[in-house]
């Protein structure tokens, strides 16, 4: 399974939902990345991204984006090839 890293903060729900999708598809360990507690890794979520909201996830060096992108990948069917990858 690839790396899987989540640019997340503590109070964000879709960063919860992400996780437990994520941890539900047996992805462990998730790294995750608080951009809350540095205002630097939100800088360089933003460089690498182009997006200032959280989660930003990212499967290997896919950037699939935040939530609703995860679980559109979920509902396809095509989450999983993704974490085979």
């Amino acid at each position: 399974m690839p790396k899987v890293i989540m640019y997340c903060t503590e109070q964000c729900p879709f960063c919860v939902m992400a996780e437990r999708l994520l941890l539900r598809k047996g992805v462990n360990p998730l790294e995750k990345i608080r951009v809350d507690r540095d205002s630097s890794l939100r800088e360089q979520m933003v460089r690498i991204t182009g997006r200032r909201t959280v989660p930003q996830i990212f499967i290997g060096d896919v950037h699939v984006g935040g939530y609703d992108d995860l679980s559109a990948l979920e509902r396809r069917g095509q989450l999983d090839e993704l974490l085979k990858a």
